[in-house]
């Protein structure tokens, strides 16, 4: 089954699921107020965090450095902030670890490292000279 269909569904069930837990335990009222306590905290970190990215965006840029890093983390933390605004207990867990600067550097660190190995595996090139040859000349 695709991944994206099973996340589609698989999401739902779940966050319902933690409301029917959580709820019985503390109440609706205080899950549905903690609900939204955790999506005002977070876009307010989420937005935070993204000023800091852009900064040292910025930084990069004056260095003449590409800023690689502070593009990916400012699509997590997009990610993230949308993570947070979806009600729910297990979106909003997986939002503020994605926005985070700790935890997002170790994931970015995991996949890093996962792509170089792929990277490295297709360094297959051919070098090579070429010259463009104009019709008016003939050859």
């Amino acid at each position: 089954m695709n991944s994206i269909l099973l996340t589609i569904i698989l999401v739902p069930i779940i966050e319902i699921y933690l409301f029917i837990k959580i709820g019985s335990q503390i109440g609706a009222l205080i899950t549905i107020l903690l609900i939204f306590l955790t999506a005002i905290i977070g876009v307010y970190y989420a937005k935070y965090e993204g000023l800091n990215t852009l900064k040292s965006a910025f930084f990069q840029l004056s260095k003449n450095e590409a800023p690689a890093y502070e593009m990916i983390s400012g699509a997590a933390i997009a990610l993230g902030a949308l993570m947070l605004i979806v009600p729910g207990f297990a979106t909003d867990f997986l939002g503020f670890f994605i926005i985070f600067p700790i935890t997002r550097k170790i994931i970015f660190n995991k996949f890093s490292k996962k792509f170089d190995k792929k990277i490295n595996k297709k360094n297959n090139f051919i070098e090579g000279e070429f010259e463009d040859i104009d019709e008016r000349d003939g050859k």
